[in-house]
């Protein structure tokens, strides 16, 4: 075996190490037996005489090696027999591989060869689901529940509240959601507020109005009925995308259809050695098709649910727990980490493995690019490639918790409410202002601001308190945080509508997000100064020192 292996990877130059990856990982046993020239595997021809290979018709790649592989074994009459049987059963997935490698030069090693490996692909990821999946209510509840419109809707709202959060978060403010709105008609009535209110804290905001925008044309244009198929999900109701409505008809209806989230991204990735970027269209299309042929169509909802509990629990982004894979042998890139060990530890020379030989033959776009080779100390978390973000641009703002103390009932909060659109829309939130190069122009700023507010100001304290740095999806945003406290006698009216005074009860139950509630921490761990700024620094601004009192 040494022997030959050494010969192999003196006679092979890059393009047939293609050919070597395939005979190390299969054939080598029979190697030095092959009376042939040419040996085939996997849609792979190898001329051992001129070191060529070329890609087979998907087709080949069906069965077991085919007819020839049949004689070999068990006789002509019995291959002719097992090919036969496999034919039907693997016209679906031939179809499919046919429709990959039609759309762009996609080598067959990133697929599935066949029936019986996508069978057990199904079964084993489906046996270790059943074993560890964990009791979630939105599963309890998709179990349970006999009306399909209120299971689909179940299903919904948890994946909506899924998408880029975790689930430790999500568990909490789904449960309330439940019991607050436990029907589709009941979120239709709920005030946009009310769901603001509910959804504070848990991120993402649009997707709290999304929801309830969507359960008022279920309810109002649909009878109050789901769609009941992926495809009139997608296309009927707004802020359903194919991710979404492909987990609602599979969980709830019990359509065969994939899905394809971060989690399964990188478990594909990782079984099928994908390394090209998965936010290019042609490797999205690609790992869409493989999420379709793989689901299971007895249990179709389950096996979505198992390939993400895979990715959440065990094929996590670092630190994979591959010893407890149910589809370890499968996996590509686990095998790819086996073989470079071996490689290592008997001290050959570094094989020129598919993900580094096909980009630069040109053969497939679904290897990782000859720029970013194999790095040995990653494993399989190689796979998939890392994007590279731009960095959020960072903005800054003013921003000042105004405190009105009152002799009865407390201290009350100035908050306004942010526009209907954009980061943030419909929360409420402390007034603020554009941050100013300088302090003098930043304080004569906050308190025009202010003024806009609630009307003229008497003499008021302000204090410069710190700083809260919050990061969003794109942004990273610093509050410069001032807290401004009147007088109790003071008069204050409030003009806008869209304003509010509130206790600090009310605060914390209020449609505020996450970054208010830290800029109020920051508050009151310092209670403002004594300093008195007068409002004649918005005609004469000057540089204020605050002192704590």
């Amino acid at each position: 075996m040494k022997v030959w292996t050494r010969r192999l990877l003196r006679l092979f130059p890059c393009k047939p190490c293609y050919a070597f990856e395939q005979i190390n990982l299969l054939l080598t046993p029979v190697l030095p037996e092959t009376p042939k020239e040419a040996l085939s595997t996997r849609g792979v021809t190898v001329r051992i005489r001129d070191a060529q290979w070329i890609m087979k018709k998907p087709r080949a790649a069906v069965g077991s090696g085919g007819r020839r592989g049949k004689q070999a074994s068990s006789g002509e009459g019995r291959g002719r027999r097992v090919r036969g049987s496999r034919q039907a059963k693997s016209s679906g997935l031939a179809r499919q591989q046919e429709e990959v490698v039609s759309q762009a030069s996609v080598s067959l090693y990133h697929l599935f060869r066949d029936v019986a490996e996508v069978t057990a692909f199904r079964k084993s990821l489906l046996s270790w689901y059943d074993r560890e999946k964990r009791d979630l209510p939105w599963r309890r509840l998709a179990e349970s529940e006999v009306d399909p419109d209120r299971r689909a809707y179940a299903v919904w709202v948890s994946e909506v509240m899924l998408q880029q959060t975790q689930v430790a978060t999500v568990i909490n403010y789904y449960t309330r959601w439940m019991q607050t709105w436990p029907t589709l008609r009941d979120l239709a009535s709920a005030s946009l507020e009310e769901v603001n209110q509910l959804w504070a804290g848990l991120g993402y905001y649009s997707r709290g109005r999304w929801l309830q925008t969507g359960a008022r044309k279920v309810v109002e244009e649909l009878g109050g009925h789901m769609p009941r198929t992926a495809e009139t999900l997608q296309r009927l109701l707004p802020g359903v995308g194919r991710y979404t409505a492909g987990a609602i008809a599979s969980i709830a209806f019990g359509q065969a259809a994939g899905v394809v989230d971060g989690n399964v991204v990188r478990v594909l990735c990782r079984v099928r050695a994908i390394g090209a970027d998965p936010r290019s269209t042609l490797v999205s299309q690609q790992l869409w098709s493989l999420a379709q042929q793989l689901v299971d169509p007895a249990r179709p909802g389950d096996f979505n649910q198992a390939a993400m509990e895979l990715g959440a629990t065990v094929c996590t982004p670092q630190h994979p727990l591959c010893s407890q894979c149910p589809v370890q042998s499968l996996c590509r890139a686990h095998q790819r980490v086996e073989r470079e060990q071996l490689s290592a530890s008997q001290s050959l020379p570094g094989t020129c493995d598919i993900e580094a030989c096909a980009p630069n033959t040109g053969q497939c776009q679904l290897c990782a690019p000859p720029t970013e080779p194999w790095d040995k100390t990653l494993g399989v978390a190689n796979f998939p490639r890392k994007a590279n973000r731009k960095p959020p641009r960072e903005e800054s703002s003013a921003i000042c918790v105004l405190e009105q103390p009152r002799a009865f009932g407390g201290a009350r909060l100035l908050l306004v409410q942010r526009p209907n659109s954009g980061l943030l829309a419909g929360l409420w939130e402390f007034p603020s202002v554009a941050a100013e190069p300088s302090e003098q122009l930043q304080c004569t700023a906050l308190l025009q601001e202010l003024q806009n507010w609630v009307g003229p100001l008497p003499a008021t304290r302000l204090q410069h308190l710190g700083e809260v740095v919050h990061s969003f999806s794109h942004i990273k945003l610093t509050y410069h945080v001032y807290g401004l406290a009147l007088d109790e006698q003071t008069p204050v009216t409030v003009l806008p509508a869209d304003a509010r005074w509130l206790t600090r009860e009310e605060f914390h139950a209020a449609a505020v997000s996450t970054a208010m509630k830290k800029v109020f921490r920051v508050y009151e761990g310092q209670r403002p100064g004594t300093c008195k700024v007068s409002l004649l620094a918005l005609t004469q601004p000057q540089i204020h020192r605050f002192s704590a009192s």
